[in-house]
Order: C-alpha cells, then sequence, then structure tokens
C-alpha cells in the first residue's frame, strides 16, 4: 500500500504536525510505502529518516509572509499550490492508495481540494480542528472569549466580528470558506474525527457536504523512563501556545488561588504578561525530551483548561501516558480521556472551578494516587504509533476506490478502541 501524507509542515510546531509527522514514521514502520508531502520548506524532524518515507518538498510560501492583498488572494485560492501539488501527486513512481490531508490553511488554500479529490485516490483529512466548516477554523467567538453557537456562513456568521486578527482577516477567511465550501460539497470526503465530541459538532455543520466520517485517536508517544512522581512535583504545568482561547490565563489565576506555582512551557500572546505575575514561570519552547524532564520533575499536575472546542491536544495523553494527572477543562476533547476523580478532574474553564481541582491536588497522596492510575489506564490500553497505524492501515484498506460524481454521506464505524 502507498500512502501520502500531505502537511504544510515537517517539523512540530503544534499537534497537527505532529500527528502527520508520527502517522508518517508509524505507517512505514508498519511496512507502507509513504510519500510525505511538505508545502513549506524548512526543518524536518527526524521522525521523517526512514527508508519506507520519500520527502517531497513543494517549496511553497507560508502566505502570511506574503503581507497584503498577495496574502489574502493566496489564501482564498492558491493556483500556484495547486499547481505544484498536482506535480507532485503526477512524479509518484506509483499511484497512491490512499491521500491523508493534515494540514492546508497556510498556503495550500481550498485549491488543492480538485487537485486531491481527482487524483484517482481515495482522500482523507484529520480534523485537527474546525476549518473545514468555520471561516475562523476553531468555532470560537474571540470577541466574546466564548465557544461559537452560529452556524458557519449564516447572515449571523458573516456579521460576527470573531476573527482573532482583524476585520479584514475576517472578510478573505469567509471567501477562504466560501470557495471551500463551492469545491467540496459535491466530492467525496472521507473525515477523520481524533475525539467523540468532534465527531458531534462537526457532523451537524458539515451536512451537506459529501462526507463520510471515521474515528481514530491520535497517537500518543511515551517519553522513555519510569513514571512520574506528581506527588513530589511542586507546579501546575501548562504546555502550548500561551492564548486566552487555550486558558493559560486561568492556569495562572487558578494556581495562584491555590496556593500552588504555575509554570508555564511554551510562547504565545500573553507570555509577557504571565511573565509579571507572581508565582509564575514561563520557560519558553522546549524540546520534547527537555519538556518531559521538566515535567517529570516539576509537574503535581498538567493544567489544559481550554475555553474552545479543542479536538485533541496531545500533551494531555502523553501527560496520562507518563503517570501525570491532567485537570482538562470540559469543552476539550481532551475530557475524554480524562477519569474525573480517577485519573485527573474534567471542569469548566473558569478560575473558581480549577482552583478547587488544583487545591486537591496539594494533597500528595492524591496526586500520587492520581498519576498511578493514570499510567495503568494508559498501559491497559496503548494508543502509540503501532495502534495508530493499524488503526488507520483498516481504515485505508476499506476505503472505497473514488468514482467520478460519486455522493457519499454516511457514518463509519470506529477503527480504533476508545477508552
Amino acid at each position: 500500500m502507498h500512502v501520502v501524507i500531505l502537511a504544510e509542515f515537517a517539523a512540530a510546531s503544534g499537534g497537527a504536525e505532529k500527528v502527520a509527522l508520527e502517522s508518517a514514521r508509524g505507517l512505514a514502520e508498519a511496512g507502507l510505502a509513504v510519500s510525505f508531502i511538505q508545502a513549506i520548506a524548512g526543518p524536518v524532524d527526524p521522525l521523517l529518516d526512514h527508508p519506507g518515507i520519500r520527502r517531497i518538498v513543494l517549496g511553497l510560501p507560508d502566505i502570511w509572509s506574503l503581507g497584503g492583498v498577495r496574502a489574502a488572494a493566496a489564501g482564498i485560492w492558491h493556483a500556484d499550490a495547486a499547481r505544484r501539488l498536482a506535480a507532485a501527486i503526477d512524479g509518484l513512481p506509483t499511484r497512491p492508495d490512499c491521500i491523508h490531508l493534515h494540514q492546508w490553511t497556510r498556503t495550500l488554500s481550498p485549491a488543492i481540494f480538485p487537485v486531491l479529490s481527482g487524483a484517482g485516490a481515495p482522500l482523507v483529512v484529520t480534523l485537527h480542528d474546525y476549518a473545514l466548516a468555520c471561516p475562523n477554523g476553531v468555532y470560537y467567538r474571540f470577541d466574546r472569549a466564548e465557544p461559537c453557537g452560529l452556524a458557519p456562513l449564516s447572515a449571523a456568521c458573516l456579521a460576527a466580528p470573531c476573527d482573532p486578527r482583524s476585520p479584514a482577516h475576517k472578510l478573505v477567511r469567509v471567501a477562504r470558506a466560501a470557495a471551500l465550501r463551492q469545491v467540496t460539497r459535491r466530492r467525496p470526503l472521507h473525515v477523520v474525527h481524533v475525539c467523540d465530541a468532534s465527531r458531534r459538532r462537526l457532523g451537524d455543520l458539515l451536512g451537506g457536504y459529501a462526507v463520510t466520517h471515521h474515528r481514530v485517536d491520535n497517537p500518543v508517544r511515551v517519553a522513555d523512563g519510569p513514571p512520574a512522581e506528581p506527588g513530589r512535583g511542586d507546579a501546575v504545568a501548562y504546555v502550548g501556545r500561551l492564548t486566552r482561547e487555550k486558558g493559560a490565563d486561568l492556569v495562572a489565576d487558578a494556581a495562584r488561588t491555590a496556593g500552588l506555582p504555575a509554570l508555564f512551557i511554551g510562547t504565545g500572546p500573553l507570555e509577557a504578561e504571565l511573565r509579571a505575575r507572581d508565582g509564575v514561570t514561563v520557560i519558553g519552547w522546549q524540546s520534547p525530551d527537555r519538556v518531559w524532564e521538566i515535567l517529570r520533575s516539576r509537574a503535581r499536575a498538567l493544567a489544559a483548561p481550554s475555553r474552545w472546542y479543542e479536538t485533541g491536544p496531545l500533551t494531555v495523553y502523553e501527560a496520562l501516558a507518563a503517570g501525570i494527572p491532567v485537570v482538562a477543562s470540559d469543552r476539550s476533547g481532551a475530557a475524554e480521556k480524562v477519569r474525573h476523580g480517577r485519573t485527573g478532574f474534567v471542569v469548566a474553564p473558569e478560575v473558581g472551578p480549577l482552583a478547587a481541582a488544583f487545591t486537591a491536588l496539594r494533597d500528595d497522596a492524591l496526586a500520587a494516587a492520581l498519576g498511578a492510575e493514570a499510567y495503568r489506564m494508559s498501559r491497559s490500553a496503548p494508543s502509540g504509533l503501532e495502534a495508530h497505524a493499524t488503526a488507520l492501515r483498516a481504515l485505508y484498506a476499506a476505503l472505497p476506490v473514488p468514482t467520478p460524481g460519486a455522493m457519499q454521506h454516511r457514518d463509519q464505524p470506529a477503527v480504533s478502541p476508545r477508552s
């Protein structure tokens, strides 16, 4: 079997890239031929260093580097991206049995979808966010700091000042969403949900598309070493981009209320604000190995209090697998993996409930017990690269070869076990 994995970057700066890279590696280790198409030139993760992986670089720009009208035009319809991708697919030594898309909004644009649908292989898209339906991609009202409840591209949606950047960016993203809807509406498309909540929400938002829904867990790469000892940890930890929609400010406020230090690993718009607070340490981006070294030595718990409907934050799953309790937002897909009161706590993304959970975790015995149970449960139902690759291989093998003009709109059963 020959699988094409398409992503915009070949190094992990976020969850979507990380899943694309680990999927490529897991499939190659399972014996599949993998062509990894990288849209934007840049660093390459060592995961792609495998004899079963062929890497192709399209050499496209990050559209936000173009500025002004050029960036807007490329974001809506990047014709050069479509041409380069078509040439790359035509140049493959063997026809792909499946094309799996992980990212497209930073340079590829809706222009690639006709190319992918016409390539003669089933097209699979993993939904790491809500960009297939929602103009701003996260189904979140940045103007109100709350999840959105509007129908995408409805009159109310068009009028909402919800974009995190500016009204001009909203116009571009609306035009992009309209173009995407136009080119995908009647083309068979297989979408992979990484959590059950995403399937429920997007099932409604994608009504009218020729979509087949699938459910596959993200891969969880467990750091080497013994289980963590959270009972000895001294801080509540947060790993990721420092933004309000991800709740970084909530961690700082709730930790202070609970009388615990807050440790932030990452960068983002809130970095200066957080650094100025008492009891807060911000150490910036770190290598994956260094992140887990820090968490094992300092984390009493990992906090993931997203205000938006986050789909599947990998750090949460990795923390549980390492034996670190997690305090997760009840709006996040991560909540499906946290057993409330057994491996951590699932709470509303508000200071009060978070502070109560952090206060409970000041008990050394409780923190140790939650971590031990998280470690035990993760080992009883592993979801590492091998399990992920097995699930994807089963999915690809079951996909029908697309027929021009065919329509699909049905549900497929999950192909990976859920914990």
